[in-house]
């Protein structure tokens, strides 16, 4: 038995003092009053784990740059020192083939049941997305939807239901009929990469879609006499949206601040969609920042374009890969820079929402029976520690 106390708790969507009981990886009770050992988090705040439920590489792994076990592994490992406890590795529009190996390379890694942030299924990102709205995303490998190709995908999976969520352009051709089934087999469907009306979308609601990937980017924009896909995702108050990391870059803060305004907690969705850029094996220039990202040996070289400066990042040091790109912790307190949130917000947007949004019924709360994940945050949004199944994987000692 472990006990954790702390005078913040985000207890059912309000902040409590108390112990949290924990065995076997899950909260047995949560007490008033407790005589005997405890972790003292008494200054801290407590939350319910971050998820992440789309990430396509961190720190020092990436199945988008490096498609290897080891590099899924590195991303078990790095993710909890970001307060992300659990995530869905997120494949990106390539050849079957490539889909296939990116299957196959996140089943041997959920069965070796590596210490880490918990693999919680798999974001099928593509490849049944809009080639106009391709984005970073390859364009040549974008097809029509396709239900016998996506049960072969399925197949692929070591576990069942292991495909969580699909990012598809419901405008598309045979779109309906894989979304119809996605919704029966309790797959969850997100528009992305999708140049889908107005009506388009608020129609695939039917289907089965409940939300959007990445908002306001890869999608159809709004006008006010064509309301596009983003249009549809503000006015329609069962849609969620999913957010990426809030750099300020790809979504403005004040509109990131116009969805939150009309959305609310209840139906905004953080996660990063972060790439792993330390384990590129050939110059990658990303383009609305601005920066090449040049290997070489041990060393990522970032050149900034705009202002002629060129750092160096060694690959194996986490602490340098790190500054890369933006993580999920370091996204959050930008958010919230720019974005006024309570704390009980913070936590409907990092765990609640994707929780429910994935029918995760174990995680998102910090209640009695549910998993001990937790992301446990300094008043300045500051990373102290992450318990994942009750055990500390990552702790801040700075």
């Amino acid at each position: 038995m472990k006990v954790i106390y702390s005078d913040n708790i985000l207890h059912n969507e309000g902040m409590i003092s108390g112990y949290i009981i924990i065995e076997k990886g899950k909260i047995i009770n949560i007490l008033n009053e407790f005589n005997g050992s405890y972790v003292n988090y008494k200054d801290e705040y407590i939350l319910p784990g971050f998820i992440d439920q789309h990430v396509h590489g961190w720190g020092r792994g990436s199945l988008f740059f490096n498609k290897s076990p080891e590099s899924l592994i590195m991303m078990v490992r790095d993710l909890p020192k970001e307060g992300v406890t659990s995530f869905l590795p997120t494949t990106t529009t390539g050849s079957v083939d490539d889909i296939y190996q990116t299957i196959d390379i996140i089943n041997k890694v959920i069965e070796k049941n590596e210490v880490g942030a918990e693999i919680l299924g798999i974001h099928l990102e593509g490849p049944f997305i809009n080639p106009e709205k391709s984005g970073a995303q390859s364009k040549e490998f974008c097809i029509k939807p396709n239900l016998k190709l996506f049960k072969k995908f399925e197949n692929k999976c070591v576990e069942p239901n292991q495909i969580r969520l699909i990012t598809i352009a419901p405008e598309l051709e045979n779109a309906q009929e894989l979304i119809e089934y996605c919704r029966e087999k309790n797959i969850q469907v997100s528009a992305g990469h999708t140049d889908a009306t107005f009506e388009q979308i608020i129609e695939s609601k039917k289907w089965g879609v409940n939300g959007v990937t990445h908002m306001y980017g890869a999608m159809s924009g709004l006008h006010h006499r064509n309301l596009g896909t983003v249009g549809a995702a503000l006015y329609d108050a069962d849609l969620y949206c999913e957010f990426a990391k809030q750099t300020g870059i790809t979504v403005n803060h004040e509109a990131f601040d116009i969805a939150y305004r009309i959305k609310t907690a209840d139906k905004i969705i953080h996660s990063t969609d972060c790439l792993g850029h330390a384990r590129q094996n050939k110059a990658y220039f990303h383009a609305k920042r601005g920066i090449w990202f040049i290997p070489q040996d041990n060393l990522i070289i970032e050149q900034n374009v705009n202002t002629g400066l060129e750092k160096k990042y060694n690959i194996d040091n986490y602490d340098d890969v790190r500054k890369l790109e933006m993580s999920y912790i370091d996204s959050v307190r930008n958010m919230v820079k720019y974005t006024k949130m309570t704390w009980e917000e913070i936590g409907k947007v990092t765990s609640l929402n994707p929780a429910r949004y994935l029918n995760l019924e174990n995680k998102g709360k910090i209640d009695i029976g549910k998993d001990a994940d937790f992301t446990i945050l300094t008043k300045d949004i500051n990373l102290k520690a992450t318990y994942i199944n009750g055990q500390l994987i990552y702790t801040n000692t700075i």
